[in-house]
């Protein structure tokens, strides 16, 4: 029995921000020195008062119809995000009460940019399992909210948005391997150093980052885990159809295709747009390709993710 993916949809919030319009709000930048340093042009950021829950519940709406099924019929819905709309009851409670679904297990799964890849790992094994049948999983951030808008180092980097899939246990072959792994030592080259403890904010409520640093072990780990799911699933690198990395850097996602020997044009790109959405990268990115028919039924398709932990996991996916 495998997992198999179904449906798939997505959700942007408002219209495309500009590097030319950060650079207006009196942020210390402009295009080129962005462009040139991430290949981001643009990305899309939530106005006040949208959460992770609203847009994460947009996209899963758009995957259940794809998938023809309605939200009563799924058994497990669980969401990956690191800004959730409240401390409790999880994003994917919430997303569950505003789908009408009752009865199902949801929760969240907090990977940072990994969390789709885990929160698929998880779902997946659920299926395989016997246990469950339809799962929802989805990745749904507004980073804008932990963002130091003063540190053009990270705030010009990270936009808003959500992703989602739906899976169904199939006979035919959908999901064929998984893996996740984390580093905890690696801590402090991505993280947010703040909590609220008694009403207050303490600590570095803000997002804080070693680009350096970062870069080198994400170049590592993404190509060290694409190897690892391909030999898992018995396929070949080259005989990967589609790569679809987490989109954080242009420099990243070309230095592992590099490493990987997978061509150019078999990389999907969405950084140059959305910006790191976290959590929800992967899946606005493939939401976009199966959209616009680049992704076509029995093409084997690489997700993989890294983030702040430091995490990393990917899937194999065929379609």
């Amino acid at each position: 029995m495998f997992a198999r993916v179904i449906g798939t949809g997505s959700c942007l919030p408002g219209n495309p921000v500009s590097n030319d319009d950060l650079a207006a709000r009196g942020i210390d930048t402009n295009d080129e020195w962005i462009v040139t340093r991430t290949g981001i042009r643009s990305r899309y950021l939530a106005e006040p008062g949208t959460t992770s829950s609203q847009l994460g519940l947009t996209a899963a709406q758009r995957a259940l119809e794809m998938a023809g099924i309605g939200a009563e019929t799924l058994d497990l819905i669980i969401v990956a995000t690191s800004t959730p709309d409240y401390i409790f009851p999880s994003t994917a409670c919430l997303i569950q009460g505003k789908l009408g679904n009752k009865g199902a297990a949801a929760f969240d799964v907090q990977a940072v940019c990994s969390g789709f890849t885990y929160a698929l790992g998880i779902a997946e094994k659920f299926i395989r399992s016997g246990s469950h049948r339809r799962a929802l999983v989805i990745g749904a951030e507004v980073f804008s909210r932990i963002l130091d808008w003063n540190d053009r180092g990270t705030c010009v980097l990270f936009g808003d948005g959500a992703g989602a899939v739906v899976l169904e246990a199939s006979e035919k072959p959908g999901i064929l391997a998984t893996a996740m792994h984390a580093d905890g030592s690696q801590s402090g080259i991505l993280n947010v150093p703040g909590q609220v403890c008694g009403g207050q904010v303490t600590g570095d409520p803000f997002l804080r980052m070693d680009g350096q640093a970062v870069f080198k072990f994400a170049v590592r780990v993404l190509a060290d885990i694409a190897e690892e799911v391909c030999a898992n699933a018995g396929v070949a690198t080259a005989d990967v159809d589609w790569l679809i990395p987490h989109q954080a850097n242009i420099r990243i996602i070309e230095a592992t295709g590099k490493k990987l020997g997978i061509d150019r044009d078999k990389v999907i790109v969405t950084v140059d747009r959305h910006g790191n959405t976290s959590a929800a990268s992967v899946p606005l990115a493939l939401d976009e390709a199966v959209r616009d028919g680049r992704i076509q039924r029995g093409q084997k398709v690489l997700v993989e993710g890294v983030g702040g932990g430091f995490t990393w996991g990917a899937a194999l996916l065929e379609f």
